[in-house]
């Protein structure tokens, strides 16, 4: 968000749940339709809650944990627009997040008038991914590819 120039609070409190978990941000300024967006991230690994899904069709598991952070957060619609950004460990992300991050990019190439921040931004997004599970303990070295 900083690199797009768009000022926006890391894990706000108190725009909706009550049971003291946070959503991941929230941005001060209207994003979209005169309304902020919020947005939460999950990185799903392949568990076995999700293994149908995931044979039947490619990044099944990114979009079944999207849906279920979008029914959560239902209340929030009135006020915010709500990003659910879900990342399985091969790689897929569900597609609202993908349109979300994006256009993030977009936001940031035009910001930086660097037509590679799009690209750039990908990479550290990928690259903070394959960090974040090198640190799982059970990981195998095929998870880290």
């Amino acid at each position: 968000m900083a690199k797009a120039d768009i000022p926006a609070l890391k894990e706000p409190s108190g725009l909706l749940r009550t049971d003291r978990k946070r959503l991941d941000g929230v941005t001060l300024l209207p994003w979209k339709q005169g309304k902020c967006v919020t947005w939460d991230v999950n990185s799903e690994r392949h568990t076995q809650s999700y293994v149908h899904e995931t044979f039947q069709t490619q990044g099944a598991t990114a979009e079944a944990v999207a849906e279920k952070n979008t029914n959560k957060y239902t209340s929030l619609a009135q006020s915010y627009l709500f990003v659910p950004v879900a990342a399985e460990t091969m790689g897929a992300i569900n597609k609202d997040g993908m349109d979300f991050l994006s256009d993030l990019g977009r936001r940031s190439t035009r910001t930086t008038d660097d037509h590679r921040e799009s690209a750039f931004f990908f990479q550290r997004l990928c690259y903070n991914a394959v960090a974040v599970l090198g640190t799982f303990s059970n990981t195998t070295p095929e998870d880290k590819m």
